[in-house]
């Protein structure tokens, strides 16, 4: 080893000792180089690290609690060397090197080697030299126990396979922290980290853990203690800045690092922020049942010690501090308030006092052999940081109430206590334990709160980090462009989908006869619509149709009644009670088309109303045709009534109507009409209707109700200039006149008429043209029998103008 040996801060002799490294001088470091002949090790200055002097004192305690032990290790005298690393990488490479080698600079050759190096090292203080250092030993099998490196790169074998350590890997520590923020609903955070191994790796695992939650992060700041002020006040900007909406801060940081943030945000102090640390600087309690007790004598006995002791108690021990009060030593550690004496926060201590019992183990499982009941140990033996190793990989002992063993990647097992920063009684913030995350229980079981919790200041509940607030069932969300996922707008569901969760990603269509309810949030059966008796429509169409029904009644009683007169028999009686019972049909017909659509109702409306038409308008189709040829028969040597009289006006409408008969029993055999549910006119109701089954079959009823419409509208054109007395022609034009009006306008409307309207517009169509027919070609002649008898006579009729 070239170069002056560096001095150990502690150092005991023993048959096997272990090394170890800590950051002791903390707030400040120099690295000095004197390139003499022979060159200086680098130098540590700066005040001493109270807390980190309490973790260097726990190994030593440790240590001498072993020796003082009669079942480990019995008869074998532990020592230490501790060196100081000053939180500098060079200075952690140097310590290693000089650990390898001892402290004696000669390199000693042949088979009579002492054991001039350790067989195992505790530390380092930090993530980063503790990669630098596992770096150097793995080249010679040295075991590296770290109570406080916790990046999750050193659980890589390859790279650093005699590593080990007694505090989980910071995966495990970042899968519980994005656990712990899920578990609150805070969706939307900001981050910040100490730009180190520690910091970088450990907040990349946060972020991937995050991810997987959902979570999202608005921000993510990296930081170092040595970066200018500018630097860390451009970091404090971001965390204060009023346009930030995340109101939870991840710090996956050291304390050091730390400590610059939080002064730097003391000064502007920012809104009110949820702050979720990391173990590097939260501090959690874990009480052991050792102290850490200094006594003058101890104090004299280091320099490490002895500049504690005057930092602390602001005296001089030595002349080396200008300090006008000479340390008398009346000075009481116990009640000096100092990170030191601060046992609210054990846990790294902990972690040391388990290293340090690990290798105890270890080399106790290479040198110890139990034989008839006795453990017999062999100081002598030229122990190898080989064995050591290899024994630490299967190490598997409990202490004091904890289990200290290692997986493959030299990991423990994975137990955090979740820790509250809470105010006591004396208004002193104390961290207080409220809950643990075990990566060992199951899923589901392994993150577990169960203490009060106090936030953040003027918070009496749990503070809301979100960059959008959930959105309601009965919208969806929509992100917004160019932001991260958890922004996001709310926007309604679109007709016919519904969300009946919170914060719904898409919006589900309900079912074909379902729709939703006005929040859109439940879907319920549709109503059901089609023209019933219970609505005023259909009791308005009904009363119509029974109406007319009973006008024709009437108006056949009337004509039965006074079958003798004149203008009863003038009329062709047989052809109008025909066509009195047949528009009687007509009416009652229409009330088929109200009600609930049934298989028999739909076959029986169309059919029924195609057929009694016809036969409507056969009668009326005779009547014309025996006006003509009662006229014709008048004048000399006609004698065309005997070719039509009561048998071919009856054949002529028997026949008519058959043709139409013929038609329906067509159209019912190939495919007659049914009822259905159409779920297209309205989505948010079902229109209950009749199919027509064949559309072919529908307007062939049609057309040819129109066809003899149109035929009887012609011949009763030609017979209107009849004399007025005998001239029944002219009521016929009028009445076919407003038939086929009826049914043209029918076409148009029934198709472009939705839902019941469209039964409606057809049960309107046949009222209409019934009533014409009944009032045209009946009213007259019933008003002339009932209130003007004196033109009853066939003197009136015969007379002409």
């Amino acid at each position: 080893m070239e170069g002056t040996p560096r001095v150990p801060a502690f150092t005991e002799d023993g048959d096997f000792v272990i090394g170890g490294v800590f950051s002791i001088h903390f707030k400040l470091y120099t690295v000095v180089y004197d390139y003499t002949t022979k060159p200086a090790p680098p130098r540590c200055t700066g005040s001493v690290n109270p807390r980190v002097l309490r973790f260097l004192r726990t190994m030593i305690f440790a240590i001498k609690e072993i020796n003082n032990s009669t079942e480990l290790l019995p008869g074998i005298n532990l020592g230490y060397q501790i060196y100081d690393s000053c939180v500098a990488v060079p200075v952690s490479v140097h310590v290693a090197f000089q650990l390898l080698n001892g402290k004696d600079p000669v390199f000693n050759k042949g088979g009579n080697c002492s054991q001039s190096g350790v067989v195992a090292v505790v530390g380092d203080s930090g993530s980063t030299p503790s990669i630098s250092i596992s770096r150097i030993f793995r080249s010679f099998n040295i075991p590296l126990v770290s109570p406080f490196a916790t990046c999750a790169c050193l659980s890589d074998k390859q790279q650093h396979p005699t590593f080990f350590r007694t505090i989980p890997s910071d995966q495990f520590q970042a899968d519980g922290l994005a656990k712990l923020v899920k578990h609150f609903g805070w969706m939307w955070i900001g981050a910040v980290r100490s730009d180190s191994d520690y910091g970088n790796y450990g907040m990349a695992s946060f972020l991937d853990a995050a991810r997987r939650e959902g979570i999202c992060v608005e921000y993510s700041e990296a930081f170092y203690r040595t970066d200018p002020p500018s630097k860390i006040k451009k970091v404090a900007d971001v965390v204060r800045r009023c346009i930030s909406t995340a109101v939870v801060v991840v710090a996956f940081a050291s304390s050091g690092d730390m400590k610059f943030l939080l002064e730097e945000l003391a000064r502007d102090p920012p809104p009110p922020r949820q702050w979720i640390g990391s173990e590097g600087w939260i501090g959690d309690p874990y009480l052991l049942s050792f102290s850490f007790y200094l006594s003058p004598s101890d104090v004299a006995a280091s320099s490490v010690l002895t500049e504690f002791w005057e930092d602390a108690f602001n005296c001089s021990l030595t002349t080396s501090k200008n300090l006008s009060i000479v340390c008398d030593g009346t000075e009481n550690i116990k009640k000096l308030r100092s990170p030191y004496t601060e046992t609210s926060q054990l846990r790294i201590n902990n972690m040391v006092y388990k290293a340090v019992y690990a290798i105890a183990h270890a080399i106790h499982n290479a040198v110890c052999n139990k034989t008839n009941g006795h453990t017999q140990c062999d100081k002598h033996i030229l122990l190898k940081p080989k064995e050591v190793f290899t024994k630490l990989q299967k190490v598997n002992f409990s202490k004091n109430g904890y289990h200290v063993s290692f997986d493959v990647n030299g990991d423990p097992m994975a137990f955090y206590e979740l820790v509250n920063w809470q105010k006591s009684e004396s208004g002193d913030i104390e961290p207080v334990t409220v809950g643990y995350y075990d990566a060992s229980l199951p899923v589901g079981q392994q993150f577990r709160i169960n203490g009060n919790l106090t936030w953040v200041e003027g918070v009496t509940q749990v503070p809301v980090s979100v960059c959008s607030d959930s959105c309601p069932p009965g919208t969806r969300k929509v992100l917004q462009k160019g932001k991260p996922i958890c922004c996001y707008d709310c926007v309604p569901c679109p007709e016919g989908e519904i969300s009946n969760i919170t914060d719904s990603p898409d919006c589900l269509p309900c079912p074909e006869e379902f729709w939703p309810n006005s929040e859109r949030n439940a879907c319920f059966p549709k109503p059901v619509e089609f023209l019933s008796f219970d609505e005023v429509l259909g009791i308005i169409l009904a009363a119509l149709s029974v109406s007319g029904a009973f006008l024709a009644v009437t108006a056949a009683a009337v004509f039965i009644h006074h079958r003798t007169t004149p203008i009863v028999r003038a009329n062709n009686s047989e052809l109008s009670f025909l066509l009195l019972f047949s528009l009687t049909l007509c009416f009652l017909c229409s009330l088929t088309f109200i009600g609930a659509p049934s298989e028999w109702s739909c076959m029986l409306r169309h059919t029924a109303f195609g057929i009694t038409f016809v036969l409507c308008i056969s009668c009326v189709l005779g009547k014309t045709i025996v006006v003509l040829l009662a006229f014709k028969a008048t004048l000399p040597g006609s004698n065309v009534m005997k070719w039509f009289g009561p048998l071919q006006q009856r054949m002529t409408v028997v026949c008519l109507a058959l043709i139409q008969v013929i038609i329906c029993i067509i159209w019912l055999v190939v495919s007659p009409p049914f009822p259905r549910k159409n779920l297209t006119i309205y989505r948010e109701k079902i229109i209950l209707e009749c199919a027509l089954g064949s559309d072919v079959g529908f307007w062939a009823v049609l057309g040819y109700i129109g066809l003899l419409a149109v035929f009887c509208f012609v011949l009763a054109v030609l017979a209107r200039k009849l004399p007025d007395n005998f001239n029944e022609a002219k009521m016929i034009t009028f009445s076919m006149l407003i038939f086929c009006a009826v049914w043209i306008t029918f076409i148009p409307a029934y198709v472009s008429s939705p839902g019941k309207f469209t039964v409606a517009v057809e049960i309107f169509a046949i009222l209409a043209s019934s009533f014409g027919l009944i009032l045209c070609i009946f009213a007259p002649k019933c008003f002339i029998i009932l209130f003007q008898p004196q033109k009853n006579t066939k003197k009136f009729l015969m007379n002409k103008k």
